[in-house]
């Protein structure tokens, strides 16, 4: 909660006092706002990185300990994969206890499936076909990870 821009209870209090949504875009100071900047100071961060990790087929993308990576990690992997449709893209953020990491996986638009086998070989993956992910996943295993999204690359989109 304290990487959000607004707290929930604060952001629900503070949308609660304009009568329509409309009158957020009136008002500069508005929630509308605030969560606006925030997204685009978050986002020129990721505007700066290139990938740890490139083939023809995938890409994976290092982000470090801090709130803006956090925040815009999902968004990020969105963002690759709708610029990359033919590529399978993983973003990497490490964790607060600076000894694992939080994976996001994104099957290539143009074939939506087998993000899951890629992350079920691991004890904390799951999610969906198309979008996967990974908790706690230990950074002394990128490389492992990385060899694993190469295979998966190479032998399910061929």
């Amino acid at each position: 909660m304290e990487d959000l821009h607004i707290e929930p209870e604060s952001l629900f209090v503070k949308l609660f006092r304009y009568n329509s949504p409309f009158d957020l875009l009136d008002d500069p100071i508005s929630p509308y706002f605030v969560l606006k900047a925030g997204y685009e100071e978050d986002n020129a961060h990721v505007s700066a990185l290139a990938p740890s990790f490139s083939t023809s087929a995938a890409e994976v993308y290092e982000l470090p300990c801090e709130a803006w990576a956090r925040r815009i990690s999902g968004v990020f992997g969105n963002a690759l994969a709708n610029q990359s449709p033919d590529k399978a893209h993983a973003v990497i953020t490490l964790n607060g206890n600076q000894s694992d990491y939080t994976v996001s996986v994104r099957a290539p638009l143009s074939n939506r499936t087998g993000a899951d086998e890629v992350c079920t070989q691991f004890a904390t993956g799951g999610a969906a076909k198309r979008r996967q992910g990974l908790t706690n996943y230990q950074s002394t295993r990128n490389n492992a990870f990385s060899r694993l999204l190469i295979i998966f690359t190479t032998n399910f989109l061929a």
